[in-house]
Parts: C-alpha cells; sequence; structure tokens
C-alpha cells in the first residue's frame, strides 16, 4: 500500500509563510504516518488580507485541488478558508479549512476562545463566517495586531505584539484558549502559549490533525 499523502496549500504566494507552516508540521510527522507537502499557490497574492484577496484565490485552489490525483486529503492554510466549499464540491478526497479546525479545536480546550487577527479589516470576515457556523456565543473576542501576512511570518517584534493582544484577550475579553488567526503566525505558538499561560491553537496544525485521522482510518 502506498504512503498517504495531506498536501497543504498556502494560498498566498509568500514562501516565508509556506516555510514556516512546513516547519509547524514537523511534529506531527510520524513514521509510517502519511507524508505531509506544503506547497504555496504561485498566482495567489503575496498575502491574503481583502475579501478581494479571498474571492482572487477560490478558483486557483479549485484547479490546484482537482489537478492533484495523489493527494488523499488537502488543507487550505489560510484563516479566511478560500475557496474551501468550492474545493469541496470538486473532489471526493477531504478538504479542510484552517479555521474551521481551528475553531473547533479550541471548542475542545475552552469554553469561549478568542481570535488574534493580522488587521481590523480581517474581523468583519471572520465575524460573519462564525456566525454562519452558529459560534458566536462561543468567542470571547478577536483583536488585531495591525501587521501584514508577511510582518506576521518574518517581523522581529510580531511576537511582542501578539503576547499584547492575547493578553488584552486574555484579561478583558475573559478568554480561555486563544486561536492564532493567520497561517503566518505558526512560527509562534509555542512561545505565545508559554507567555500567556492558555491553550494557543495553530489553526494549520489543528486542521492537518484531522486530516491525519481522516486518511488514517480511511
Amino acid at each position: 500500500m502506498s504512503r498517504r499523502r495531506i498536501v497543504v496549500i498556502n494560498p498566498n504566494s509568500n514562501q516565508a509563510v509556506t516555510r514556516g507552516i512546513d516547519e509547524a508540521l514537523r511534529p506531527l510527522a510520524f513514521a509510517d504516518g502519511p507524508e505531509i507537502v506544503c506547497t504555496t499557490l504561485a498566482e495567489g497574492p503575496y498575502g491574503i488580507e481583502t475579501q478581494a484577496d479571498v474571492e482572487s484565490v477560490t478558483m486557483p485552489l479549485r484547479r490546484l485541488v482537482e489537478s492533484d490525483n495523489g493527494a488523499d486529503a488537502f488543507v487550505i492554510a489560510c484563516y479566511s478558508d478560500p475557496g474551501l466549499h468550492v474545493c469541496r464540491e470538486g473532489s471526493e478526497r477531504p478538504v479542510f479549512g484552517i479555521a474551521e479546525c481551528g475553531v473547533l479545536t479550541a471548542l475542545a480546550r475552552a469554553e469561549r476562545f478568542g481570535v488574534i487577527a493580522i488587521k481590523q479589516r480581517s474581523i468583519r470576515r471572520h465575524i460573519r463566517y462564525l456566525r454562519q457556523m452558529g459560534l458566536m456565543e462561543r468567542l470571547a473576542g478577536e483583536r488585531p495586531l495591525e501587521m501584514s501576512v508577511a510582518e506576521t511570518a518574518s517581523g522581529e517584534n510580531t511576537l511582542d505584539r501578539m503576547v499584547e493582544v492575547g493578553r488584552e484577550l486574555r484579561d478583558r475579553d475573559g478568554a480561555e484558549a486563544i486561536v492564532m488567526g493567520c497561517a503566518g503566525m505558526a512560527r509562534h505558538r509555542r512561545p505565545l502559549e508559554q507567555a500567556l499561560g492558555l491553550p494557543v491553537i495553530d489553526p494549520t496544525q489543528a486542521a492537518v490533525a484531522m486530516a491525519i485521522g481522516a486518511v488514517c482510518v480511511a
């Protein structure tokens, strides 16, 4: 039997984000487990920060999913879950969105969760998604870093700002777990959790963990 394969797609074209995702996912690899392959959507914007950015990658993502016949599951590694439903429509293989999986994981760890967003304008989009999922009562709050995707992936002061926002979510909003609202934040999960003393969810790790469960029992 051939080895199972999970393809993790970074829908933006920033290779630094893809490298950070790949590094964050290494602890999930195990002997005889599925191969985890991280790839970059070359035609995507440098960062997915607006609704227009989200819409621009929807059909390219579907084409990528439809054309890859070697994957057993896909993970869309962007917190807006761009193209999630249209990709599911185009493939019989499971497709996971990191926002959906990250929030579901947070619900298993805490009664109320908070989200760290990249920018204020991202929050409206995230709230709309949570409302569609029927989870607004479990949301303690969402606060922005006011940084770009690129800054979260490679900025020198990103962790300090994440700790500051995480403390506001914890102390002012009553969050009992924190979801990092961007795949570019992946490298900060462990030090952020240590600084806050709360569970911190990397949504890409959460989605890949679910994908592993799906392909290993298939």
